[in-house]
């Protein structure tokens, strides 16, 4: 492809609204266009990079005996009403109505389809196992869209789902899938780890993100170096020290005018933030609830949404916090609450004796609270988010924490798609069994930007050849000299005919340009075409470690396969 022809603008000055990386070279090498908050067109450079990538998903997928197929992305409400998931997604789903009035949703993921497409074509045992993918665009109306397409309202996945007979053989089908994707990652050149994670909205009694750490990563991963125990913070835990058990001590009520947060009761009452234990007050789906983690903790709310199977939850308003605890925020504690409502308490606090709370009465503090005596707990379970430093819950040794941004998710579903949609098979006795099912995704958006947070300078891109939308870039430093553009036409159409998608940069422009647009865009190799052309010398520049040499044509044609 000539330059000149190209359909591409870069831009030399970081876009105000771009926060990360890969969202301002995405922008810069006109890779992608904003069209509006969260949603991104694929320019013809960026669309390049999306093909390779998505080559890549599917050579593997296909290896791994997955069969493609395309489900629409308008999709009839019934299926997601009868999983529970039209409720479940809350206002993240774009629901809709035809002129008929009949309820439709843009797919946000498409568990429900692929289930009810095997249920209406297989019913015997013999027709399983099979693994059914696509590669979709996907809508989620995010309430924060950012990180350009790190977290946006449109993006690409490629989603697969597994049908067996059986928990055993969901083990096979779901290591073939972990398999494929460590090949497919492996390929594209990432540095990722695998932990354990939340199923969420998916459900499932398992699941693994694939991981690739980037210090703007949106999730925190909590891994341990001795054992090789890894988890996003959502699902990760710790190992508790042991329980306190020193005599309880007598309740006393405290003046502390305003001093409201912990790091205020700390100075106020001479002491350290693992005496506390604060108690935040959360509307989960209409429902009150008070929760309780020790005062240096924070609140998972993923675990603590678990608990209720929450559909929507927040923190309690002002007026909700004042009418159930008589005093205004910051006071809040499990003793003296004005109104009966559930107390879920950490797993943690189980084990503490004599701490500290709110008063329920403004400008007060109870010390020396105890469980059982002051107040009973209705629910203790592990609602923590668990930090550097704390015991890995495997083999006791001091956690690491990093953060990350997930590019793959796995699942293993069980039959809780198969048994809502009734999705089942016959065995040889002619009974009715549900199919036990998996799920696998891999956001080819996310992934893009993925690659570019981990190869970037700061003069651009770095891509690895098996994503870079082109592979050679020639370069002729003065398009009027004959001799120039001759040999660069030379190297150009050999490269073609070698099986190299190759860009000639014939614009009128000057050389320091052309090499900045190279640079930015990430062409792996970039062949100069310059004084030497007349003695057949060209210099060549591989963009991954910036190494730079001159060579003779044949050289120059032969470094092509040498690109990584």
């Amino acid at each position: 492809m000539r330059v000149s022809n190209l359909f591409f603008a870069t831009q030399r000055e970081v876009p105000a609204d771009a926060e990360i990386p890969s969202h301002k070279l995405m922008l810069r090498a006109g890779l992608i266009r904003k069209m509006s908050s969260g949603i991104y067109a694929y320019m013809p450079m960026g669309f390049k990079v999306y093909k390779n990538v998505e080559k890549v998903i599917r050579e593997e997928m296909d290896r791994a005996g997955a069969q493609e197929l395309i489900m629409p992305a308008l999709l009839p409400a019934e299926a997601y009403q009868a999983s529970g998931r039209w409720e479940k997604f809350g206002p993240e789903m774009f629901r809709m109505s035809d002129r008929g009035g009949r309820p439709f949703c843009l797919g946000p993921t498409h568990e429900e389809p692929f289930t009810e497409a095997v249920r209406d074509t297989f019913r015997s045992y013999k027709n399983l196992p099979v693994t059914l993918y696509q590669i979709q665009h996907k809508y989620r109306d995010e309430k924060r869209p950012r990180f350009g397409v790190m977290r946006s309202r449109e993006f690409v996945m490629k989603d697969a789902y597994s049908f067996d007979v059986d928990e055993e053989g969901l083990d096979k089908s779901y290591k073939i899938m972990y398999d494929a994707y460590r090949r497919i990652f492996d390929r594209l050149g990432l540095d990722y780890t695998v932990v354990d994670a939340d199923s969420g909205a998916m459900g499932g009694s398992g699941s693994q993100e694939f991981m690739v750490k980037s210090p703007i990563g949106e999730d925190a991963i909590c891994f341990c170096d001795a054992c090789g125990y890894a988890a996003n913070e959502e699902k990760a835990s710790c190992k508790e020290g042991e329980a306190d058990t020193s005599a309880e001590l007598p309740i006393e009520k405290i003046h502390t005018p305003d001093v409201k947060t912990i790091e205020e009761l700390i100075a106020f009452m001479n002491t350290t933030a693992d005496k506390f234990v604060k108690t935040i007050l959360y509307n989960i789906d209409g429902k009150i609830v008070a929760v309780m983690v020790r005062g240096d903790r924070d609140i998972n709310e993923t675990k603590l949404g678990n608990i209720y199977d929450a559909t929507e939850m927040d923190l309690a308003s002002f007026e909700d916090v004042e009418r159930i605890t008589g005093a205004k925020v910051g006071f809040a504690g499990p003793v003296g609450l004005k109104e009966k409502i559930e107390v879920v308490m950490d797993t943690e606090v189980a084990g503490m004796k004599n701490f500290i709370v709110g008063a329920c009465e403004t400008d007060y503090h109870f010390k020396n609270v105890n469980i059982g005596r002051d107040f009973t707990p209705d629910i203790v379970k592990d609602v923590k988010n668990v930090k550097s430093g704390d015991l890995c819950p495997k083999c006791g040794q001091p956690l690491g924490m990093a953060r990350g941004v997930e590019v793959g998710h796995i699942f293993k579903l069980g039959t809780k798609y198969s048994d809502s949609l009734g999705c089942i098979y016959l065995d040889k006795e002619g009974k009715e069994h549900s199919m036990v099912m998996g799920c696998y995704g891999i956001g080819v958006s996310r992934t893009i930007a993925a690659i570019i947070e981990q190869y970037n300078d700061e003069d651009g891109i770095k891509w690895p050849a098996i994503a870079a939308p082109y592979k050679v870039i020639v370069i002729p430093t003065n398009t009027k000299d004959e001799t120039v553009m001759g040999v660069a036409e030379k190297l150009y159409n050999a490269y073609i005919d070698a099986g190299f998608e190759t860009l000639i940069d014939d614009r009128n422009e000057r050389p320091g340009v052309k090499f900045k647009d190279a640079d930015l865009l990430g062409i792996p190799l970039r062949v100069t075409v310059g004084r030497r052309a007349g003695e057949g010398i060209v210099e060549l520049k591989f963009r991954m470690d910036g190494a730079m040499s001159e060579a003779t044509i044949d050289e120059a044609i032969e470094a092509a396969g040498k690109i990584k």
